[in-house]
């Protein structure tokens, strides 16, 4: 059996009794077995949290949610099962019907338990739970200051709101292989969103920081300070013409670039083939300046985890190296339909276990953003992207966007009401990184330029 020591992120707390959560995953494990079960596992997700939203001025809400829930999964030869509850329930009773269940179940040959040689043996601290406590009277403070901080900007008219919150969540987790575990996270957050203008003529911008430990936030006032200043910018946008550009990506909209990079390499994808990448392993994927890691084990990391949803201990894997694919992203599930061995990337969803990223990153280039910008004679620089117009079968890439046109290397005037689109794949190949890149997001990526997308306006 392998047994992780009950780690100081629970010692230095009384909100989460680890002794009572491992006891109820392990019996009902120990349940599923004496119900007939061949294999099984039991997680408990726990999460609280209290946030406080203001608005000119004024408290709007203060919330406060805890939340404790159990799931069993159980396996009966090839037919697999799942059932959750909350941690009160009785686990003979959940356990006979979770078996009950596997036994009228289609067979599915790639479920199972991970290999016991895979399990993490000792836990790494990454220290991801601080022990703050932050009172909601606070919270409330520094959501008030940073609403403040951004009405002080000149040009800024109204507020979208403020907030501030706190919180923590934890897993739990038994296997019938002899795995128990656990660790918990902690993260705090402050943001705003204010309006610079009027009538017709308003613009909307906002900012935000969230860590894991409360000592690492950005204050308060520099967060309303960025909000007001960057919707203050977008003041007197137009439209650009129709036709072919450059687009340079902030880090805000580079992080969902990167975000698809993630999706189109994630093995449960591939294995439905429902991924734009899903023949291209140990092809060129991307620029040759292009490297993309992935790292569970990152200190106070955005999605840092010492095991993932099934007990496997992940390492740092670079994911894409000078633009050619490595890896995918693997649950036990993923990699047995695709012929592989888990890399340790599967989460749990309840009673469910599918492959995600964690800490994912586009590591930085050697260009500033500044250098990339000046070597444009015409581009467009995207602050925001929206809509839905992602497909990530076929890579095809059209969304409306806004941001600031480059004329002569410079940020010219502010553009609005335009579609950027272009294919995925092309867009990767096209892609150099500039160096400021900031790990402090589970999914990171710097400023990025794409050359060749097609713009649509006036």
């Amino acid at each position: 059996m392998h047994f992780l020591r009950p780690s100081q992120e629970f010692d230095m707390t009384d909100k989460i009794d680890a002794a009572k959560l491992t006891d109820r995953v392990s019996a009902l494990v120990e349940a599923a077995k004496k119900a007939g079960a061949d294999a099984a596992d039991a997680v408990a997700i726990l999460s609280r949290s209290t946030g406080v939203t203001v608005r000119m001025g004024k408290v709007e809400g203060t919330e406060s949610s805890e939340s404790e829930d159990v799931s069993l999964r159980v396996f009966v030869g090839k037919r697999v099962a799942s059932v959750s509850a909350t941690a009160a329930s009785d686990p003979a009773t959940l356990a006979e019907r979770a078996v009950a269940m596997a036994r009228v179940s289609p067979e599915d040959p790639y479920q199972s338990l991970a290999d016991t040689s895979l399990v993490v043996r000792e836990p790494v601290d990454l220290d991801l739970f601080d022990t703050t406590e932050v009172p909601a009277d606070r919270l409330k403070e520094d959501a008030l200051a940073a609403e403040a901080a951004a009405l002080a900007v000149k040009g800024v008219t109204n507020s979208g709101g403020s907030g501030a919150s706190s919180g923590m969540g934890g897993l739990v987790l038994a296997t019938s292989a002899g795995f128990v575990g656990h660790y918990a996270a902690t993260r705090f957050s402050r943001s705003t969103s204010v309006i610079a203008g009027e009538g017709t003529g308003m613009e909307r911008d906002y900012e935000y920081s969230s860590r894991q430990h409360f000592s690492d936030l950005d204050s308060p006032e520099e967060i309303g300070r960025k909000a007001g200043e960057r919707a203050v910018k977008r003041l007197g946008a137009r439209k650009a013409a129709t036709g072919p550009v450059d687009i340079i990506c902030d880090p805000r909209v580079a992080r969902g670039i990167a975000g698809h990079l993630a999706g189109a390499i994630n093995g449960a994808a591939v294995a439905r083939k429902t991924s734009f990448l899903r023949d291209m392993m140990g092809l060129q994927v991307a620029n040759a300046a292009i490297t993309v890691t992935d790292d569970p084990l990152r200190r106070r990391g955005q999605a840092s985890r010492p095991f993932d949803g099934e007990g496997v201990g992940g390492e740092k894997l670079v994911m894409v190296d000078q633009g050619v694919l490595n890896h995918w992203l693997l649950s036990t599930s993923a990699a047995l339909e695709l012929g592989l061995v888990t890399n340790g990337r599967g989460s749990r969803h309840g009673s469910s276990v599918s492959p995600s990223s964690t800490n994912f990153a586009i590591e930085a280039g050697t260009a500033t953003p500044q250098e990339l910008i000046s070597g444009l004679k015409s581009g467009f620089y995207v602050t925001e992207v929206f809509g839905q117009g992602v497909n990530m079968v076929t890579g095809e890439y059209s969304r409306g966007a806004s941001g600031f046109w480059i004329e002569n290397g410079e940020l010219a005037y502010p553009v609005a009401e335009v579609t950027i689109a272009s294919n995925l794949k092309d867009m990767f190949r096209n892609m150099i990184p500039a160096n400021d890149l900031d790990r402090d997001f589970g999914t990171a990526a710097p400023t990025l330029l794409i050359e060749g997308m097609t713009l649509a306006g006036s």
